[in-house]
């Protein structure tokens, strides 16, 4: 981190809990295809194969990054690591910022930048969020495994 930086978190796609639910049902589910069509005397190593693949691509979705929070001396900043966006905000433009539910559900997919219902939401896992309102009313949901840390980084500007 460096010196100019308040608060950095890196965010990885393989910590959201339900794309890891899915791919862990889609892999046993290939295993018991696999023991079903061998033990009815057929070849089912293709669904053998096609298990193990799923859970490599599961273990490597741990090392992916999907968003990086960052907040340097006037901006909270964003950034998406797949498409190469970046959302800025003004750290002087948000009028209020307080620690949230993400959602009420535990199961939601990984987004950035998402426009739905009037807040702009950026979510990888979990369930702790941030949520911050600008002068142009402009609600952001920021999901985050650190709240208190980005609030006091948000605050202390």
């Amino acid at each position: 981190m460096n010196s100019h930086r308040k608060f950095e978190e890196i965010q990885y796609l393989g910590f959201n809990t339900y794309g890891t639910l899915r791919r862990l049902v889609l892999s046993l589910l290939c295993f018991g295809l696999y023991w079903w069509k061998n033990s009815n005397e057929k070849n089912g190593d293709l669904f053998f194969l096609l298990g193990v693949i799923i859970l490599v691509i599961s273990a490597i979705m741990l090392f992916i990054k999907h968003i990086i929070i960052t907040v340097e001396a006037d901006q909270l900043i964003l950034r998406s690591y797949w498409s190469g966006k970046i959302v800025a905000i003004n750290l002087d433009d948000i009028t209020n910022a307080q620690e949230s539910n993400y959602s009420k559900y535990h199961f939601n997919n990984p987004v950035f930048n998402l426009h739905l219902k009037d807040t702009i939401r950026f979510y990888t896992g979990g369930n702790q969020a941030i949520t911050l309102t600008t002068k142009n009313n402009s609600v952001y949901r920021i999901n985050t495994a650190k709240p208190k840390e980005l609030l006091l980084a948000i605050k202390l500007n």
